[in-house]
């Protein structure tokens, strides 16, 4: 198993670790945070290849970090001349007698462990050249990889091949993957499991025929007697149309599997998405130790996604596996304690949550766990009604800017389950989040008492409607604003508040939407702004 990767200049990564987990790891970041960096970067180091090319035939200044390039390409500038950028990738394995022979020092912790590394650095040969293209740096924009060399070689100091590496990989992306090829091999699987042999030779006879049927069609007899009569000009023989049934076009690769009536290659995106990377795990990675998967859940329903995690669970048991997401569904249900947040130098991990809320959330796969992983700030409210006031709020405070446009995800957790996603917070210190709250008839400070596991999280605060006799948000909305105003808010003509607070209690989300769309001037609870302003 893989249990480590040191990634320096290369990409997004300025000095980049992670360690790994022995069985899962489930990458999850922004955009451009490097999550395919990683698989990228985990493949390059196995097999010295990049899009399936050697590296050195496909190495880019593109590559190196932005940073290291225009330190480097300033200090040409200032008359220091730094030494150019350098790539390193670092792939630490498991000790056992199998890498024994990759063991060694040649890594940059100077440790003795099993590994690869890839470095791409300026070839010596070139030296000369390279002093050269320097003397003017007002021409210099980017690294010069023609005068850069590719080493791959083992800790121990030693050249390696892909042979020599105790360890594969098999990344599968299926934006990448051919489906006809793939079919293809899954057809011979099946042909190869089913028939027999009696029934491979009814098969050969029964293609083979079609060359006689088509030639007999009328239409084919009088296009091939006009090509006999028509000189071709490439040769004296008589020019004719078949069907070539030779070999190499044998009925194993002229007969199409079909789903409901149509060939694979015409189903829709998702049916293909989810049969590519079915088609891939069975393909290659039955002899790969380490499976890279790529956003599985693109093109896929809900119902189709959970299908298909479960598929790759049980094919990959006994692997080492990576997922590179951003969906909540498989991150939730492969496991949080599986996650790893990227940033800039590291990875983070969830591994620390209690494990009855790993349990819960694997069970409630459905909830928004990746949404307060990925936002900066958050405010975690009970149900639509309150997420709809919460951003009305926020609008009222910041020129009706809704929440999302500042980067500020509300999140409706649907109901009580504020404690699960808070044992998430508390292990993400730079991501602020608020709770909004109802007192439900006990009295506010009792409320936030019962938060107090949370208390010692500088991140997490939580706000609570004060005034034990207005226990939800509808009363709390009319304590605010009164009869009168709710009435034209709501387009309503309610006489008394009884039954203005009904009419509330039982249209929650009609109401709060109204709110919500509103012109009129609204007074927003005290608690709700507090909890808008903790964020803002």
């Amino acid at each position: 198993m893989l249990t480590k990767i040191i990634i320096q200049n290369y990409r997004t990564f300025r000095n980049f670790k992670l360690e790994f987990d022995p069985k899962m790891n489930i990458l999850v970041g922004d955009n451009d945070a490097g999550k395919s960096t990683i698989l990228e970067a985990i493949g390059l180091a196995l097999t010295g290849k990049l899009h399936g090319r050697p590296l050195y035939q496909d190495l880019s200044p593109y590559l190196f970090h932005k940073d290291a390039v225009d330190e480097w390409v300033a200090s040409l500038h200032s008359g220091q001349a730094l030494t150019p950028p350098e790539i390193v990738i670092e792939l630490f394995l498991e000790s056992t007698s199998e890498t024994a022979a990759l063991k060694g020092t040649n890594n940059l912790q100077k440790i003795d462990e099993p590994g690869v590394r890839i470095r791409v650095s300026l070839n010596p040969d070139y030296n000369a050249e390279y002093k050269e293209f320097v003397k003017e740096p007002d021409h210099v924009r980017l690294v010069p990889t023609e005068y850069y060399r590719v080493d791959w070689m083992a800790f121990s100091g030693n050249g390696v091949t892909r042979n020599s590496i105790p360890a594969s990989s098999s990344l599968i992306d299926a934006a990448n993957i051919h489906l006809q090829s793939g079919v293809d091999y899954h057809m011979k699987q099946i042909l190869n499991s089913k028939l027999q042999p009696d029934d491979r030779v009814k098969l050969t006879r029964a293609y083979r025929s079609l060359r006689e049927t088509f030639a007999e069609d009328e239409s084919i007899v009088k296009i091939n007697r006009e090509l006999r009569s028509t000189p071709s000009g490439m040769s004296d023989r008589e020019l004719t149309l078949n069907i070539d049934v030779s070999q190499k076009t044998s009925w194993e690769s002229g007969i199409v599997p079909h789903l409901d009536d149509l060939p694979f290659q015409f189903v829709g995106k998702g049916e293909q998405s989810a049969l590519k990377i079915l088609l891939a795990l069975s393909q290659d990675a039955e002899m790969a130790h380490t499976i890279l998967v790529e956003e599985p859940e693109n093109h896929l329903s809900f119902p189709n996604l959970g299908k298909l995690v479960r598929k790759i669970s049980d094919k990959c048991k006994e692997k080492q596996v990576f997922i590179a997401t951003h969906s909540s569904y498989v991150l939730n249900k492969l496991g949080l304690e599986k996650l790893v947040l990227l940033s800039s130098a590291e990875g983070f991990r969830l591994d620390r949550l209690p494990a009855s809320t790993q349990v819960y959330f694997k069970k409630l796969s459905g909830y928004d766990t990746l949404r307060l992983v990925l936002a900066k700030r958050s405010i975690l409210v009970e149900g639509p009604s309150d997420e709809l006031v919460v951003q009305r709020a926020y609008m009222d405070a910041h020129g009706g800017r809704l929440p999302a446009e500042d980067g500020i995800d509300v999140i409706n957790v649907r109901g009580l389950s504020f404690k699960r996603f808070l044992d998430i917070a508390s292990l993400l210190p730079e991501n602020r989040v608020t709770v909004v709250t109802d007192n439900d008839g006990r009295d506010a400070a009792d409320v936030k008492k019962s938060y107090d596991a949370y208390a010692s999280s500088p991140n997490i605060s939580v706000h609570v409607g004060e005034d034990v006799n207005f226990k939800t948000l509808e009363p709390q909305l009319f304590k605010a604003n009164g009869r009168a105003t709710l009435n034209t808010v709501l387009g309503q003509n309610f006489t008394t508040d009884d039954n203005l607070l009904d009419y509330m209690k039982k249209n929650k989300t009609t109401c709060a939407l109204a709110i919500f769309e509103s012109d009129q001037s609204i007074t927003i609870p005290e608690y709700i702004k507090e909890a808008v302003d903790a964020v803002s």
